[in-house]
């Protein structure tokens, strides 16, 4: 139960996430007054946003699949949410050893 719900509401985070994303850098290609391209950059590059969006992105699609292999006839629900949720969590953390490597240049 927890996966269907975490799915759908991650759904609709993702969707208004990337609408967010797409807006900024929409913003910040166009000619604006120039606070308007401040404000846009801030939110383009705000870090928690980002790293809301990356955590998203990867759960959501791991636990897509992990649907889709339940549909398909692979009766092993548990299993396939731990290793889901495993590879989730490394795949993150992954992420976070790189951007703070990248921060640190």
């Amino acid at each position: 139960m927890f996966v269907w719900i975490f799915h759908r509401i991650s759904g609709l985070l993702l969707i208004f996430l990337l609408t967010l994303q797409f807006c900024t850098g929409f913003v910040q290609a166009v000619a604006l007054p120039a606070q308007s391209i401040k404000t846009a950059s801030f939110l383009h590059r705000h870090v928690p946003v980002l790293f809301l969006l990356v955590f998203l992105t990867i759960f959501h699609g791991l636990y897509g699949v992990r649907t889709i292999l339940l549909d398909l006839g692979l009766r092993r629900e548990r299993l396939l949410f731990w290793i889901c949720t495993l590879l989730g969590t490394a795949a993150f953390a992954a992420f976070l050893v790189f951007y703070s490597i990248e921060i640190g240049r």
